[in-house]
């Protein structure tokens, strides 16, 4: 483990935070509980009986139980999602039916307070993740964009924050407008100066340069960008609009956007589409060896994240880690 995630590691141990981990039939999800536990990181949550899943060849005794079939238990979880989803016109019969889901069980669990944070999408896929987010436990309020951002480490320090960097958005809007890229920012500056503890320095990316170029795709960018200022309570330091090498590198930043406090010194990459997100993390990944922990949901009233169908049994703990410091 990384010294970036070795602190966060210890900060969360400070702390303890209750997370749940719905798939629990998986034995990485096993495997990354029995790790929690036996380390004290957090305190683990499991979907389904305690007998069952303790017969699986992993110590998790210590964890906490939620199982769907108790009744004592769902009987008020049903109300809870019923109420929430009556409008959209679920019956009670139906509301029960996909109380039995894992993520939808889980999910009311994080909402009615039984547990602090929630970590899913080893099984399930993403879009099933994120529904369960915005139906249940609902956006932050005054916010109307959830999105992502991913932890970058690269192994060249003289980048971001000692290699530190958070891409966003790179998994859930395709094509954000003004106002959703302006959320996207303001909510990922928000998160890196909770989780790195250093002043965030926001580039909001583009092709163009300060006016290099003119397309509506630049105009997007710098429109957010003036949304974004009348947000920014914080007064976090945030430029736009910024080609990548303007944004990171110190010689070409200063020539290029030589007025700017961020250019060459980014440590939050804003980027104009999913694609270009996407793409960008897996390049910095693939061809930097960087470490990539994401995608992190931001934007929600309680966190809850997702993690890759292909995932390891340590990237599940690292994501755990990361949930107990949103919590």
């Amino acid at each position: 483990m990384n010294p970036f995630m070795v602190n966060l590691m210890n900060k969360a141990k400070s702390n303890t935070k209750n997370i749940i981990l719905p798939e629990s039939q998986d034995e990485r999800i096993l495997k990354a509980a029995e790790y929690l536990l036996a380390n004290n990181i957090c305190e683990v949550s499991l979907v389904g009986k305690k007998a069952d899943l303790c017969s699986k060849g992993f110590d998790v005794s210590k964890a906490h139980f939620f199982d769907p079939e108790d009744e004592n238990l769902t009987k008020d979880l049903v109300e809870v999602y019923y109420d929430l989803r009556k409008k959209k016109g679920i019956s009670w019969i139906e509301a029960k039916r996909q109380l039995k889901t894992p993520i939808n069980f889980a999910s009311l669990l994080l909402k009615v307070g039984k547990v602090d944070g929630l970590v899913s999408g080893a099984v399930s896929p993403t879009a099933d993740v994120l529904r369960a987010g915005i139906q249940i436990i609902k956006p932050t309020p005054g916010n109307k964009t959830v999105s992502s951002f991913f932890i970058m480490i690269v192994p060249d320090k003289s980048f971001g924050e000692e290699g530190v960097l958070f891409f966003a958005d790179c998994g859930v809007i395709p094509n954000p407008d003004a106002n959703q890229l302006s959320d996207i920012a303001l909510a990922t500056a928000q998160n890196y100066e909770k989780l790195v503890g250093q002043a965030p320095k926001v580039a909001m990316l583009s092709f163009s340069t300060k006016g290099s170029a003119k397309h509506p795709d630049v105009d997007k960018v710098t429109d957010a960008y003036k949304i974004l200022q009348s947000k920014n309570t914080n007064s976090y330091q945030v430029d736009a609009e910024l080609q990548l090498d303007a944004a990171i590198v110190p010689s070409v930043g200063s020539k290029k956007a030589p007025d700017s406090k961020v250019a060459g010194s980014a440590n939050v990459l804003v980027f104009p589409t999913l694609d270009a997100g996407n793409i960008g993390y897996k390049l910095v990944q693939r061809l930097a060896k960087a470490e990539a922990y994401g995608p992190i949901i931001q934007g929600l009233n309680k966190p809850m994240n997702d993690l890759s169908r292909g995932c390891s049994f340590e990237d599940v703990v690292n994501v755990a880690i990361l949930t107990s410091i949103q919590a």
